[in-house]
């Protein structure tokens, strides 16, 4: 078995353990980049195959898709300076050392965090970056050749800060940017990198980072700009009750009316984290088509609270999945994240009403229509090739009955094999061209001399 197809060959994935697909139970074909036929259990393709690969000891599954992340946190997990401490407090904490930030070390975080996402499953990875210290004004265009490298769909949202402590916002004044600045940066970042058409490798995403951190200005013009472009927009709403006194104390309003005045209540919009809103803020985000990221693990760790899933996907808004950063996670592992969003759900609303087919559609189908895709997120013909395979081959997994529950209830955390657009990205659980222990050396030395507090 190749790791590359060859263009245009058709392959077989033959007779899957489990598949998370409707009448696939004999596997699905590929072509070129894309799912072209489902095949039924004990059935063979209509047409002749290139290639064949027996898939007999996994359960396939749709790509994950995560849509809130920040690749540069990995530097900082487990930080002293930050752990055991509510949101507020944990950021003024890491504005304090996230400034030495250099490119070389953002490069390496950005490759370990793709890494990461991928070997747990993930095809498709949003990255909310909004840290630009000075000498780091290219950080988009190192994650766009970073995702390059590693073959990894990458949704890079070019986010900002413009109020600093000065201003009244929360970050120091060696981490923002003037408006100005940031909306010149987002139309080159778009001109460069942004396909808008079916199958994009990369696509880019305007991010102010929350309503303590920009100006109205910046939201109102951001959203200017997404409609020129075709684009998305992306922040941090609702995660918090001391974002929501923020809010009622700087602007008269709640964090829901704000984003009405400054033009995001729209299907262009999701929203990461998404967690204190009223039954009536709840319909209006339902109405209006705004997508929700939840972050179980980070809202856990955090004690943020947890996200109105249910009543959110009720009203019409996307839900969608996403691992959050990783010193609020501490990993970027989303097939963990799917797990999370199971428990942490079951616990809110009921043993019965939650589902791990709920959770698996949450980081597939539900956070792909939060970046506003058709193409990806599910397993059917004419969709992309954004496939993960896990084995059941591990002590944690014996007993169990239901493969697809097995792997979310009995812990999955690695795939075996992932494809991206048609392509092996993942074989026998490692990344394809990667020196996974190269990089985690120098990604540690780098991190404990840039952050370290000794």
């Amino acid at each position: 078995m190749s790791e590359h197809n060859a263009k245009g060959s058709r392959l077989w994935i033959k007779t899957p353990l489990a598949i998370l697909a409707e009448g696939a139970g004999g596997g699905v074909v590929v072509e070129g980049s894309r799912i072209v036929e489902r095949v039924a259990a004990s059935a063979k393709p209509s047409s002749s195959v290139d290639e064949t690969f027996d898939a007999s000891r996994h359960v396939v599954i749709p790509g994950l898709v995560n849509t809130h992340h920040h690749f540069f946190q990995t530097l900082t997990r487990a930080h002293p300076l930050a752990i055991n401490k509510p949101l507020f407090p944990w950021l003024k904490s890491l504005y304090s050392v996230w400034h030495r930030l250099t490119p070389e070390a953002f490069r390496l975080a950005s490759r370990l965090a793709y890494a990461e996402l991928l070997l747990s499953g993930c095809t498709t990875a949003g990255d909310h970056h909004y840290l630009f210290p000075k000498g780091l004004e290219s950080s988009v265009d190192i994650q766009v050749e970073e995702a390059k490298a590693l073959g990894i769909r990458a949704f890079v949202t070019r986010g900002s800060m413009s109020l600093s402590e000065r201003d009244g916002g929360l970050p120091p004044d060696t981490l923002v940017q003037d408006d100005d600045t940031v909306l010149s940066d987002s139309e080159r970042v778009l001109s460069l990198f942004h396909d808008p058409s079916p199958g994009a490798m990369v696509q880019i995403g305007l991010a102010p980072c929350s309503p303590f951190n920009v100006t109205k200005r910046l939201m109102r013009e951001s959203a200017a700009l997404a409609d020129r472009y075709d684009c998305r927009l992306h922040t941090h709403l609702g995660e918090t009750l001391d974002e929501d006194a923020y809010c009622l104390e700087a602007f008269g309003q709640r964090p829901v009316d704000y984003l009405e005045e400054v033009g995001w209540m729209n299907a262009r919009a999701w929203l990461a984290h998404g967690i204190h809103f009223n039954d009536e803020e709840v319909v209006r985000l339902g109405k209006a088509g705004v997508g929700v990221c939840h972050c179980p693990t980070s809202n856990m760790t955090l004690a943020s609270g947890c996200c109105r899933t249910c009543e959110l996907e009720a009203a019409g808004s996307p839900v969608g999945l996403g691992v959050d950063g990783s010193a609020s996670n501490d990993n970027s592992n989303l097939m963990e994240g799917v797990r999370h969003a199971l428990m942490l759900n079951r616990l809110t609303y009921g043993a019965e009403k939650v589902t791990h087919l709920d959770a698996l559609r949450w980081a597939t189908e539900g956070s792909a229509a939060c970046l506003g895709r058709s193409d990806i997120g599910r397993i059917e013909e004419g969709r992309e090739a954004d496939l993960a395979l896990f084995t059941l081959d591990e002590l944690r997994f014996s007993g169990g009955h239901d493969p697809l529950a097995t792997l979310v209830l009995c812990g999955a955390y690695r795939a075996d094999r992932v494809m991206v657009a048609g392509q092996w990205r993942v074989i026998d659980g490692h990344p394809i061209g990667l020196d996974t222990r190269r990089l985690r050396e120098e990604h540690s030395r780098l991190a404990l001399s840039l952050f370290g507090t000794s």
